[in-house]
């Protein structure tokens, strides 16, 4: 076992209100769209710009923060992305969106798919495979980009700028003709609707329509998606598909809040 030396923040800052201004400081983080500075930590909080610093210094010693690589801010740091995935371990995602995928499933009679961040990154943890001859499966524990796919996009659309600009350099040198304003139009869009859809996309002749699920911070925590052959999903099937399964994503959302 690692012990860590304790770094004392200041003897004017009793200890129970110094966890509680650390703890302020890393919920900001996880709800801000991009890098924070002290300064702007220091006026959303109402923190003195010395305290604010000492306590960025301490997160960022730990690992807990990190400098953001085009910016002169932090974002959130590996041992927080650690940190995520045990949470992954001790609540078990899959008891609580399985009733509703299994539910999905059979309204839909495709397969119905369930997927988490996993640092940045994606992975399948579980899935319900339609009963129809026809049909697509995804393999459990593999680990996909955020950059492509209804799922993917799904997700990306409501994490901090950092993903975003980091699957856009991802794609940038995979594509000669790649757009980011259209990139960028593309993510505004799943916001705004709710839902993404990818149709030969990943894999010639496969479609699916994925949704996002949130913790009660409001903090994107995964997507399921309903997928299947390309020609089962024609406009009006896909839309009446994507009501489904941001319905069932909603529903997810507020089981986790309580």
């Amino acid at each position: 076992m690692k012990i860590i030396p304790v770094v004392t923040l200041g003897a004017s800052v009793g200890g129970t209100e110094t966890a509680d201004r650390v703890a302020d400081i890393l919920l900001l983080f996880s709800q801000a769209e991009g890098a924070l500075g002290g300064s702007e930590i220091s006026r959303s909080l109402g923190l003195s710009k010395t305290v604010v610093h000492r306590i960025l210094q301490s997160l960022n010693s730990r690992g807990l923060l990190q400098s953001a690589p085009d910016s002169p801010g932090y974002v959130l740091g590996s041992v927080v992305i650690g940190m995520g995935n045990k949470a992954w371990n001790q609540l078990d995602i899959r008891a609580v969106a399985g009733p509703i995928l299994r539910r999905l499933r059979d309204t839909t009679n495709e397969t119905t798919t369930l997927s988490v961040v996993s640092s940045h990154e994606r992975v399948y943890l579980d899935q319900y495979e339609s009963t129809q001859e026809f049909k697509m499966v995804v393999e459990l524990g593999v680990r996909y980009p955020l950059h492509s796919g209804a799922s993917s996009r799904a997700i990306l659309a409501h994490l901090s700028d950092v993903y975003v600009h980091e699957a856009m350099k991802q794609l940038a040198a995979l594509h000669s003709d790649f757009s980011e304003a259209d990139y960028l139009a593309t993510l505004a869009s799943v916001r705004r609707n709710g839902y993404a859809m990818s149709l030969n996309e990943r894999e010639t002749g496969a479609a699916a329509v994925a949704a996002p699920f949130f913790d009660k911070a409001g903090i994107v925590l995964g997507c399921i998606s309903v997928c299947g052959p390309a020609f089962r999903f024609q406009t009006e099937t896909a839309e009446l598909q994507a009501h489904h399964v941001a319905e069932a994503a909603r529903t997810i959302t507020s089981l986790l809040a309580r």
